[in-house]
């Protein structure tokens, strides 16, 4: 489709003499501007057919679009559209003449159940369909105009076209956006989750600003494990410690933690039977701190506080569905002392990211939090606890309330292993999180793809950057209604030999693109980015 704003088009630096219109010079200004490239004697020719009274005083916004509109209908030589719908439905209709239309039952035949292999679909719907397309108000520059009267009947090739980049023809399978609540009872083990890494940032890991809306942004997006990084703050004015949230030895800004369960509180009144948010807590603050998280936990989010008992820790994890409307807290729960074992991987601290704080890589790094240890009221509100991974064999026999963190790069490490096939099974009955590299100081994303294909339930990606990563993360939650959990394909949760994944090949064939953005690295020439 063509991208044209009336920024573009009310610009001053293109429209001199502030009349509103443009003429035949500005008009080839505009469209270097949205990328769409013609020669200047083509465009020429086109403005010149237009009626003198219109040339004279220029084209309004209404007229510049409705002329882009048919430069692009009448330039193409090889229109994309005309190729289909003539091999579709062939050149010549019945009495002979150019095909101008088509009816319900053959678009039903020929292209939805022939072409598109679409089941579960009946003319009743194509009807519907039909209906709606020819409600569109589309640029009048062909056979735009109605050629029949009963509009569920036929469409023309225009319309068709418009069909083509509609919602309806999406590539995603509509049936795998619809919620299916029967699914929600298993144990969270079972499923990707949705989940952002350092999620009050909104840009870069060094100096960017933190907010508060950066959790709404995420929690709306549909993402349902988000993280907060708390630090010993300052006391107020009553001497109470009050903890912070930021991106610790940087220049980030600071925000205060209640400040964050009171807006995620706030998230929870108006949805109130949402899947359960985890909060992964990078605990860096000391006792005192720690208990007054706990309070404002247990003040603020009051019932919607998971609180784990002993009993529940035994046996499987609870399912999204019997936590509905809650809060859960990953981060530690040591059974007693804080050893070895429970230095925590949640306090994400790669050998990359040591490297960013210091320069150097040592012992002295690793989360300041383990001498704090861990506030007793705060780790019997934990589900989740952090432990260090050793080997597989050792860890699947942990508690499944157990879990590890792993940074992208030993994600690529462990996939490589020859018992790569243990983390799988792991990842049946434990939860695995996963976070970006250290190096990542611009706050880009890694590829979730093969974190995920491990059955790794949490891919964290940084959800303030709109990359591929993050757009593909939004692909995969665009399941199940968006509510942000996805239940895992049964080669992932089950230990069954005969459902091992098989690979496939996807070939994409790309039939036309216009409007596109600036490619990546090309400095010449203005960009108009969808993104």
């Amino acid at each position: 489709m063509l991208l044209l704003c009336s920024n573009d088009f009310s610009n001053s630096t293109l429209i001199q003499d502030k009349s509103n219109t443009i003429d035949c010079k500005e008009l080839q200004k505009i469209l270097t501007r949205i990328n769409f490239y013609m020669k200047k004697s083509q465009l020429k020719d086109a403005y010149h057919k237009l009626d003198e009274s219109i040339r004279k005083k220029g084209l309004s916004f209404e007229q510049c679009c409705t002329f882009l509109h048919k430069l692009k209908h009448d330039t193409w030589q090889t229109k994309p559209v005309n190729q289909i719908w003539f091999d579709l439905f062939g050149r010549f209709m019945n009495n002979g003449t150019e095909r101008q239309k088509v009816s319900a039952e053959s678009f039903l035949r020929k292209f939805l159940i022939k072409q598109q292999k679409e089941k579960d679909v009946e003319l009743e719907d194509v009807r519907q369909i039909f209906a709606h397309l020819n409600q569109l108000e589309i640029a009048n520059v062909a056979s735009s105009k109605a050629l029949y009267s009963d509009s569920h009947m036929y469409i023309d090739k225009d319309h068709f076209e418009a069909y083509l980049m509609s919602a309806e023809n999406d590539v995603f399978d509509p049936k795998k956006e619809r919620f299916d609540q029967n699914c929600m009872t298993h144990s969270l083990s079972e499923y990707w989750i949705n989940s952002s890494h350092n999620t009050y940032l909104t840009g870069d890991q060094l100096a960017s600003q933190s907010s508060v809306e950066m959790y709404m942004y995420a929690l709306y997006r549909g993402c349902r494990c988000v993280e907060l990084d708390t630090w010993d703050g300052d006391y107020d004015a009553h001497g109470v410690p009050i903890p912070i949230v930021y991106h610790g030895r940087t220049m980030t800004t600071k925000i205060t933690f209640s400040d964050i369960i009171e807006a995620v509180k706030v998230f929870l009144n108006f949805n109130s039977e949402s899947y359960p948010i985890i909060f992964s807590l990078e605990n860096h603050c000391s006792i005192p701190f720690q208990e007054v998280m706990a309070e404002q936990l247990l003040t603020i989010l009051g019932d919607h506080l998971y609180t784990p008992s002993e009993s529940t820790l035994k046996g499987a994890l609870p399912s999204p569905e019997s936590l509905r409307g809650m809060v859960v807290l990953k981060g530690r729960r040591p059974a007693g002392p804080i050893n070895e074992e429970d230095n925590p991987e949640d306090g994400e601290i790669d050998d990359e990211e040591s490297l960013l704080h210091t320069g150097e890589i040592s012992a002295g790094n690793v989360d300041t939090a383990v001498s704090h240890g861990v506030a007793p009221e705060l780790a019997t509100m934990t589900l989740f606890h952090g432990t260090n991974f050793k080997n597989w064999d050792i860890s699947i026999e942990k508690p499944t309330y157990h879990m590890h963190s792993f940074s992208e790069s030993t994600v690529r490490s462990l996939s490589k292993q020859a018992n790569s096939r243990q983390w799988i099974e792991y990842n049946r009955t434990h939860l695995t999180r996963t976070f970006p590299s250290g190096k990542r100081v611009d706050s880009s994303n890694y590829s979730p793809m093969v974190a995920w294909s491990n059955g790794c339930q949490m891919v964290a990606l940084n959800f303030q950057t709109s990359d591929s990563p993050l757009r593909i993360n939004d692909g995969r939650f665009r399941e199940n209604g968006g509510c942000g959990y996805i239940l895992k394909p049964c080669t992932l949760t089950t230990k069954d030999d005969f459902l091992k994944p098989v690979s496939s090949r996807l070939s994409i064939k790309v039939l036309s693109g216009s409007c596109l953005p600036k490619p990546k690295g090309q400095r010449r020439g203005e960009c108009i980015d969808p993104y």
